[in-house]
């Protein structure tokens, strides 16, 4: 048998060859990722004196959605409105500025941009709370404090470093004979932010907006810092309902923080896809 013909049997036993390393791993990280989920969805459906004293891992002997009802009762519908508002907020602010700064840094190979791009990278390293108390008085003197912009502001600034991180990466991946067909037809710069950069960057974007939103979303310490009355209270404060003086109501807790996840959780599923094409443009060429 010549050798031309035995490649393409090696090749395609190769292609078929399993992994079984690779299969037990992606099992236990299964596991680790399903157990908790599976422990906070059946816990939540138990009754108070039920879940003091059961396992965890164990179905619910009577289970019950009054906590469902007791969360949806105690504010939980002004807490997620807010939510959405500082999450939107968030993510307007961030695209609209990170997209044409990472389109200057990436045209632009002048020594000034480059200097502010790497001075604005600087933000990745610089932890919120080293800032807190300079922002809280930047925040007083704009008269914003207690209300959605003392979250929005901020949430934005320190998701700005990161998302034009990604970005630049991404454009980093559209060719050069592209930007120089659209010079040799007379286009602009804003006309190739608009035509080209942006319609080719779509996962780029996307990776931003939901790395935004999540930030909006799960932030904390802003809004504990930064807001006091229940007008502009949002969900991770909201949660402090079921914690007392003198015990927590795990249930109804838990199932404040099941109601909470999934609006995000459906939001990553319909952009998976290009959340992952996105991170993977990080670094660029």
């Amino acid at each position: 048998m010549s050798p031309h013909k035995t490649a393409p049997a090696k090749g395609r036993s190769r292609a078929k060859r399993s992994n079984p390393v690779a299969g037990v791993a992606s099992f236990v990280w299964l596991l680790i990722v399903i157990i908790p989920v599976y422990a906070m969805i059946t816990t939540s459906l138990a009754g108070p004196e039920e879940a003091a004293g059961r396992n965890a891992l164990e179905p619910p002997k009577n289970p019950t959605l009054d906590n469902y009802g007791l969360v949806l009762e105690s504010g939980f519908p002004h807490y997620l409105l807010n939510t959405v508002l500082a999450a939107l907020g968030v993510v307007a602010i961030v695209v609209v500025l990170s997209v044409p700064l990472s389109y200057v840094a990436v045209r632009n190979r002048g020594f000034w941009s480059g200097g502010a791009f790497r001075l604005f990278l600087l933000g990745v390293a610089i932890p919120a709370q080293a800032v807190v108390v300079p922002l809280y008085l930047m925040i007083t003197k704009l008269e914003i404090y207690d209300s959605l912009w003392a979250i929005v502001l901020p949430t934005a600034a320190f998701a700005m470093p990161v998302s034009v991180l990604i970005l630049t990466g991404t454009l980093r991946d559209i060719s050069e004979e592209s930007y120089e067909a659209m010079s040799l037809d007379g286009a602009s710069p804003t006309r190739m932010l608009f035509q080209l950069v942006i319609p080719l960057s779509k996962g780029g974007i996307s990776t931003v907006v939901i790395y935004s939103a999540l930030q909006a979303w799960n932030g904390f310490l802003f809004p504990l810092i930064f807001t006091q009355s229940e007008e502009p209270r949002v969900l991770t404060l909201g949660l402090y309902n079921y914690v007392s003086q003198f015990g927590v109501n795990i249930p109804a807790l838990l199932a404040s923080v099941v109601l909470s996840g999934v609006p995000i959780f459906v939001v990553y599923l319909v952009a998976r896809r290009a959340l992952v094409s996105g991170m993977m443009g990080v670094g660029g060429k």
